[in-house]
């Protein structure tokens, strides 16, 4: 391919990339005219799209609706405490920018059904920084179905995950992973936490993988997942093959368009739970509030006159929760309340709701 020209500054900027033979001025040439979108600009996005910029990718796309709030700021090292409220896709342009003012950034709203394929159609490789099962389906149908590549990364309390997925020549998201979980089963950051540098480790990968794919160089985690333990300092691998009756990418796929995935937020029953939003607690403050968090979350803070009754010690003292009172009850983030709020209706409570976002959100309607 014919190099780039590039401008003394960049030459000096990217001098330790051209000393690289396996870069050189051939590969910097390949990764200034890298188009690259992250999706999710979290704990995972935000390095990965510092190590980009500073690697000289030509585009980067940050895909994002959401707003930096200070709950964030133990791992999402792009932002600081003065942005909070702010959008991440605004912060972080000016931020990376600022890093390497010679790439370009865009910005796009959360990457959804209606907007995906548009979105992903400027770029060549997409780099997952999402959390939720939902938008990992579509992400990786709409790479397969627009022949992109789809670098996956995953982080949860100690333990990270990361592959590259790439048709034809390899597996899938769906081959690894054929369908979701039911809500119930899937455990999230709020409510199981995650240790603060987790998602750099991971996003190192992520970032690494995305390189060597533009370079053309190395050996790349196609048809591997590479399994991380932070406590143990545990790398594991596993081989992943093509499955061919895969919906998406196997010889007679069904899935020829996108579509969304949808997590219900129902119990394992697959009833609905009433529940309450923060804001609307304050029409009633006669409510009894019952808290079935761990010790150690109870500590960190609690909702005023809450009643702690840890989930291991609930199904023993539920007992003690008046039957005549209006009762809320809440969890870190919604999740764990809801199995609660059901087994106090199968109990003969008919006045009680699970507390919509948790405490999070009672922390964030009242202190944010």
């Amino acid at each position: 391919m014919a190099s780039v020209n590039f401008s003394p500054k960049e030459s000096l900027r990217y001098s330790r990339h051209l000393l690289l033979p396996e870069v050189g001025l051939e590969g910097q040439s390949k990764l200034k005219e890298a188009k690259i979108l992250i999706v999710g600009v979290g704990g995972l996005g935000c390095p990965v799209a510092l190590y980009l910029a500073a690697s000289g990718i030509g585009t980067i796309g940050l895909a994002d609706s959401d707003t930096v709030s200070l709950s964030n700021l133990q791992r999402q090292i792009l932002y600081q405490t003065e942005d909070v409220g702010q959008n991440k896709t605004q912060v972080a342009q000016k931020k990376i920018q600022a890093l390497n003012p010679e790439i370009q950034t865009n910005i796009h709203p959360r990457v959804c059904l209606d907007n995906a394929e548009e979105i992903l159609s400027s770029y060549d490789i997409v780099v997952d920084g999402t959390d939720n099962f939902s938008s990992r389906y579509l992400l990786n149908d709409a790479c397969v179905l627009g022949k992109k590549t789809y670098v996956y990364g995953s982080i949860f309390r100690f333990e990270g995950q990361a592959s590259v997925f790439q048709t034809p020549q390899g597996p899938c998201y769906r081959c690894l992973y054929p369908s979701p979980p039911s809500s119930a089963a899937i455990p999230n950051c709020a409510e199981s936490g995650v240790l603060g540098i987790l998602p750099g480790m991971i996003a190192l990968i992520q970032a690494t993988e995305a390189i060597k794919i533009v370079l053309g160089e190395g050996k790349t985690l196609r048809g591997r997942l590479l399994l991380y333990d932070a406590l143990a300092m545990n790398f594991q691998e596993i081989k992943l093959l093509k499955d061919t009756s895969c919906p998406v990418c196997g010889n007679y796929p069904t899935i020829t368009e996108l579509q969304e995935v949808t997590l219900t937020c129902k119990t394992d029953q697959g009833e609905e739970v009433p529940e309450i939003r923060p804001c609307q607690l304050k029409k009633n403050p006669d409510i009894f509030f019952v808290d079935i968090r761990d010790t150690d979350e109870w500590l960190m803070g609690a909702l005023p006159e809450a009643k702690l009754l840890s989930l291991g010690e609930f199904w023993n003292r539920w007992m003690e929760i008046p039957w005549k009172r209006e009762i809320v009850i809440y969890c870190q983030s919604g999740k764990r309340s809801q199995r609660a709020v059901k087994f106090l209706q199968g109990k003969g409570y008919e006045n009680v709701k699970s507390l919509s976002g948790g405490y999070l959100a009672w922390l964030e309607e009242n202190h944010g």
